[in-house]
């Protein structure tokens, strides 16, 4: 299925602009869930993915599921969306803060399945047909049974932090490195969401 052309888009107009400012505005009351019982080392990295994972969800709120798959017509013929960039986020919290954490588990199943790994895991290359994608609803709740898992078992990992992360990676050779990076990755991703959003016409994030 092909993505909205520019034109076809909803125009930017006051009222989204302010929402999606006082939501910006909102991170600044740095209101985050507890860390209480926590070390010092891991409260920090959870202050750095909540940040992250705040950040992505504003920058989500406004779009319409047309949005979720816009590709922005370019002469190389490169091919992104949000839909992508989300389940990527997703897959990738999964490996940093989980598997790269204890391993994988038999109930990992239930936070995502292997065609999800598949279409979103590192490496794997965006398509422009929406038809070959989860509707962002059920995007978005990989993306939240990841991060509540993640929640869960992250008193457990107090232990192993500064062990070898697994295979390496040029980002971080521990486990706590994995955990700092996660954030740090999101962002990226969420920089290439807000990109999307001002190709679309959406209002721009500050």
């Amino acid at each position: 299925m092909r993505s909205p052309d520019r034109a076809t888009l909803r125009p930017l107009n006051p009222q989204e602009s302010e929402k999606v400012n006082t939501k910006m505005a909102e991170i600044f009351d740095h209101v985050y869930p507890s860390a209480e019982g926590l070390s010092d080392r891991l409260a920090i990295a959870v202050r750095k993915i909540e940040f992250a994972r705040n950040y992505t969800l504003i920058a989500l709120d406004d779009l319409t599921d047309d949005d979720w798959f816009y590709v922005p017509e370019n002469p190389h013929g490169y091919v992104s969306h949000v839909a992508w960039q989300v389940g990527h986020i997703a897959m990738s919290q999964y490996g940093l803060t989980l598997f790269r954490q204890r391993g994988r588990k038999l109930e990992d199943a239930e936070l995502m399945s292997g065609k999800f790994r598949k279409l979103f895991l590192k490496g794997s290359t965006p398509k422009p047909d929406r038809d070959a994608y989860p509707a962002p609803d059920e995007i978005l709740a990989v993306l939240d049974k990841v991060h509540q898992q993640m929640r869960a078992e992250l008193p457990s990992f107090e232990e192993t932090l500064d062990e070898p992360s697994g295979p390496p990676h040029a980002a971080y050779a521990t486990k706590y490195g994995a955990l700092l990076f996660a954030p740090d990755h999101e962002m990226l991703h969420a920089g290439q969401i807000g990109m999307l959003r001002r190709l679309m016409g959406t209002p721009p994030m500050r």
